[in-house]
């Protein structure tokens, strides 16, 4: 079998959550060695995420999370605790947070104290919103993202109340910058021997997704919005709404048109170009709502795919993990089985061909690894001594 890309590295593991989690499972994913350092009898607060689980053993939040990790679970209010904890650190390359800034410090494993120790540690910090500035002691959290980097306010139609993003897109994005920053660090310290910090905010990485709607503010004064362009949006059908992206053709609109059956639009004066289609949007779509209202979605996927017109169907979360694409991809991964039944995790979206990427541990029971990890700080101490 082929080493995994991160056999070898040691990741020491405090966070919590989601963002800090999300990043150090894909670390762990790609074998990293990662020690999720856990309070004494509470754990991860994600344990008891949705209330099912009062033993907090495998809940599905956590579990989806923390696959591939140990677990060692301490009182870090303990002298001796603490000391287990630095000697651990003292013979890995990467220290990984999400508290807020400065409780890293209070604890005793701030950056500069582990410097000192290990001059080649990676220090990785995700927060809320940076490490200064104005915001830098808010708590964050993925909808508070959303909300204060105008991601929240973009919306396809301006008719529509204000709403929360339903899946923790900011947690994720920036649980994957973080994952990015680590392995740049990694990169560079094979080039200096020294390690360094590296910060990932909610807030940073929110503003880096809008990316094209920024360069447009800030350069022509324009809001973009693609899902607000008129051939663009979802349309109910006889059965279950169907989305359309009108795009990349010279006139998609004609084929538009063409799909479904009516007379080219683009023919009109108020629907001959871009600006003017945008002018009388509500307009346009009025005509192609009450035409795919008519049949079915399988019907006008298959006369838009036709005219080789963007769409796709609307489904719900059960029928895409269901779906043949999402096994050929081999996104569903097998983790055994807990007390509360099977463990089913979505998988990576990174597909290594020399290294795929299985489920190696269980989501692990808190502090299911003490001895076996605590061992090895004790050795690691006397050894020091």
């Amino acid at each position: 079998m082929n080493p995994l890309p991160l056999d070898g590295v040691r990741v020491i593991d405090f966070t919590q959550v989601m963002m800090g989690p999300c990043c150090t499972q894909m670390l762990a994913d790609y074998g990293a060695e990662v020690i999720k350092i856990e309070k004494d009898r509470i754990g991860d607060l994600s344990r008891w995420s949705l209330g099912s689980d009062p033993d907090g053993l495998n809940n599905p939040v956590f579990s989806s999370l923390n696959r591939n990790k140990k677990s060692v679970a301490l009182d870090l209010k303990s002298d001796a605790a603490k000391a287990q904890v630095l000697a651990l650190i003292d013979g890995a390359d990467v220290v990984v947070s999400n508290f807020r800034p400065g409780v890293m410090e209070r604890m005793g494993f701030g950056y500069e104290e582990l410097r000192a120790r290990n001059p080649g540690i990676v220090f990785a910090i995700g927060s809320g919103f940076g490490l200064e500035g104005p915001n830098v002691h808010k708590g964050g959290q993925d909808v508070l993202a959303q909300a204060m980097t105008g991601v929240m306010a973009r919306k396809a139609d301006a008719t529509q109340a204000t709403s929360i993003y339903s899946t923790a897109l900011c947690d994720y994005s920036a649980g994957m910058h973080l994952v990015q920053g680590v392995l740049l660090a990694l990169l560079q310290r094979q080039k200096t021997g020294l390690g360094q910090v590296v910060s990932v905010s909610l807030y940073n990485s929110m503003l880096a997704m809008q990316m094209q709607e920024g360069a447009a503010h800030m350069m022509r004064g324009k809001d973009l919005n693609w899902a607000a362009f008129p051939l663009t949006g979802v349309f109910e059908t006889t059965d279950r709404p169907i989305v359309m992206v009108g795009a990349f053709k010279q006139n998609p609109l004609r084929d538009i048109c063409e799909a479904l059956e009516i007379d080219d639009l683009s023919q009109e004066a108020r629907f001959a170009d871009l600006d003017r289609q945008m002018e009388h949007k509500a307009e346009l779509q009025a005509v192609f709502r009450a035409r795919f209202a008519e049949r079915s979605c399988d019907h006008w996927l298959a006369r838009l795919e036709k005219v080789d017109i963007l769409c796709a169907p609307v489904r719900t979360l059960a029928e895409a993990l269901e779906d043949e694409q999402t096994l050929v991809n081999r996104m569903i991964l097998d983790a055994g089985r807990s007390p509360n039944g099977p463990i089913r995790l979505i998988g990576s979206p990174i597909d290594m061909s020399a290294a795929p990427v299985v489920v190696r541990h269980a989501p692990p029971r808190l502090g299911e690894h003490n001895d076996e990890v605590l061992g090895m700080a004790d050795e690691r101490r006397r050894g020091a001594a």
